[in-house]
């Protein structure tokens, strides 16, 4: 997992962070298990949780489309665009 959800919980729950926005939650895999009816992020009133959505939006799917095409043209004109490592 990318966040510690134990170390979330507490550092929300003693406001040592303002708050949270999780678009995910669990393992991280495709698609992410639902979370247990107790979670205690459910409880949490600084806490904003969505159904793995993000994804869903058609702007979200349109700017991908789009930044593949643009990395495509790069890499054909000899430009490549987000190289790792010097790798492409």
């Amino acid at each position: 997992a990318i966040v510690d959800e134990a170390a979330l919980v507490d550092a929300l729950r003693e406001r040592r962070i303002a708050g949270a926005a999780l678009d995910v939650l669990g393992p991280g895999a495709a698609p992410p298990p639902a979370p247990p009816a107790d979670h205690p992020l459910f409880a949490l009133d600084n806490v904003i949780l969505t159904p793995h959505i993000g994804w869903q939006r058609v702007e979200t799917r349109q700017r991908v489309v789009e930044q593949v095409t643009d990395n495509v043209i790069a890499f054909a004109k000899g430009q490549p665009t987000n190289v790792v490592n010097g790798l492409c």
